[in-house]
């Protein structure tokens, strides 16, 4: 997902841009669970094969191999343009945070910058983001806002296959290259994938 960078270069780049070589280059979550083939494999669930740890995923408490959960589907790459920086940490046990901010920064990469423009004139924006630190799937689980038993497409839990979160937030301010949001769920270190206009916004200009 990222370039190899170092010592050197990382003197010169920014600090957003720090922070998404880090977070991009950390362990994969869930290597130290399952059969270890090696110091880098582990062994599916379903098929019995040694694969990359990068390529399974855990789910209900099995490691089950990417050729397995897609079939032959192909991946994509999607580069982080950003990251959020707050004081809010994952609750353990639980879906919920630990702690929330009033107030979020998302810290975009200077190249961002162009594509800022009046940006601060909009009050309502939807952010894309990749939940980093995502745990193991279950596939029945109550879900926090009712208590109801559903399947994870039914639900708003962090733990899900796509690690990928969307939502709507209110634009405090823009310094910068940095935006000021609230009403944002992510915890601090999440890569941001993506912003649009909020659909509060697209309904009040139908309106």
């Amino acid at each position: 997902m990222s370039k190899c960078i170092s010592e050197q270069d990382l003197a010169e780049v920014s600090p957003c841009e720090q922070e998404i070589e880090q977070l991009t280059s950390a362990p994969v979550q869930g290597m130290n669970r399952g059969i270890l083939m090696d110091s880098s494999t582990l062994e599916c669930d379903r098929c019995g094969g040694s694969v990359d740890a990068r390529q399974i995923c855990i789910v209900d408490g099995a490691h089950i191999c990417n050729r397995c959960m897609y079939g032959d589907v192909k991946p994509f790459e999607i580069y982080p343009i950003g990251v959020v920086r707050n004081e809010q940490e994952r609750a353990s046990p639980g879906f919920g945070l630990a702690d929330r901010s009033t107030q979020s920064r998302i810290e975009l990469l200077p190249t961002q910058a162009a594509f800022l423009y009046k940006i601060e004139e909009e009050t309502s924006l939807t952010i894309v983001y990749y939940l980093h630190e995502a745990r193991s799937v279950r596939s029945l689980f109550h879900r926090g806002l009712d208590g109801k038993e559903v399947g994870v497409f039914a639900s708003r839990t962090p733990d899900r296959l796509s690690k990928i979160a969307i939502q709507e937030v209110t634009l405090a301010k823009v310094e910068g290259s940095t935006l000021y949001v609230e009403g944002l769920d992510a915890i601090d270190g999440s890569p941001v994938l993506d912003i649009k206009l909020g659909r509060r916004a697209i309904n009040m200009n139908r309106n």
